[in-house]
C-alpha cells in the first residue's frame, strides 16, 4: 500500500533523510521507531505529500502524493505530530466540521462512541485531557473513512494508563481492516502495536524486521 524508494530529504546543510527504502504492507501496523531527531516525522511527512522529497520515489496506493493528493485526502487518514483545535471548539463541532471536507465520511457519532468521547460530546477543545485529545484526533483521522491512517508520535506526553487507552484504539483501527502507519519514540510501544518496525537514526534505516526479531 506504501512504496518508498531511494528517498532524500535535506534542509539547507542538514540531511534529514537519506537514501530511506521500505514497503508498507496493506492490512498491517508499520512502524517507524528513533530518537528525536532521527528523520521519522520527515519522512511520514513526505508520504502524506506534506513535504516535497529531494530525491526517490514515493507511491500510496499506487497514487504521487504530491501530484495526487487531492485524491489521496479522501481514502487517508492523518493525525499529525503537533495538532491543535480552537479551545472554545465543541467535540462535536470538530467531528461535525471536520466531516463536511469528505465526499463520503464516516458517521461521526458512531466514532464519538466507539473511541469513549460521548461523554465529552459538548466539552470545549481546551477542557480535554491529553488522551481525550489523541482520541479526538484519532476520531478526525478516521472520518475520510481511510484505507490507511497515518499516526505521528501518538502518544507522546501521555501518562501510562492514556498510553494503553490509545493502544487498544489503535488495535481496534486495525480490526476494521485498515492499514496503519506510525511513528513513536517508545520501543515497548512498537513492540506492543506493530506487525513489523522500520528502526531509523540520523536519516537512515537500520534496521527493518518484527518486533520479535529484536
Amino acid at each position: 500500500i506504501i512504496k518508498v524508494l531511494n528517498m532524500r530529504k535535506t534542509y539547507g546543510k542538514t540531511v534529514a533523510v537519506e537514501d530511506v527504502s521500505f514497503t508498507v504492507h496493506e492490512g498491517e501496523i508499520f512502524g517507524m521507531v528513533g530518537p528525536n531527531g532521527a528523520g521519522k516525522t520527515t519522512t511520514i511527512e513526505c508520504i502524506e505529500g506534506l513535504r516535497k522529497p529531494d530525491k526517490g520515489t514515493i507511491r500510496v496506493m499506487d497514487l504521487d502524493p504530491l501530484t495526487d493528493n487531492q485524491v489521496l485526502r479522501t481514502c487517508t487518514g492523518m493525525q499529525l505530530q503537533q495538532s491543535n483545535l480552537p479551545d472554545r471548539m465543541k467535540v462535536w463541532e470538530a467531528l461535525d466540521l471536520y466531516s463536511s471536507f469528505y465526499p463520503d465520511p464516516a458517521d461521526w457519532k458512531t466514532l464519538l462512541k466507539q473511541l469513549g468521547l460521548e461523554e465529552k460530546r459538548d466539552a470545549r477543545f481546551g477542557k480535554l485531557s491529553g488522551g481525550q485529545k489523541q482520541r479526538l484526533f484519532i476520531a478526525l483521522a478516521l472520518l475520510p473513512n481511510p484505507k490507511l491512517v497515518f499516526l505521528d508520535e501518538l502518544t507522546t506526553g501521555l501518562d501510562p494508563q492514556a498510553r494503553h487507552v490509545i493502544w487498544d484504539l489503535v488495535r481496534t483501527v486495525r480490526a476494521q481492516g485498515k492499514t496503519i502507519y506510525l511513528t513513536t519514540h517508545f520501543m515497548e510501544e512498537a513492540e506492543k502495536l506493530c506487525d513489523r518496525v522500520a528502526i531509523l537514526d540520523h536519516g537512515k534505516i537500520v534496521a527493518l524486521a518484527t518486533p520479535r526479531a529484536f
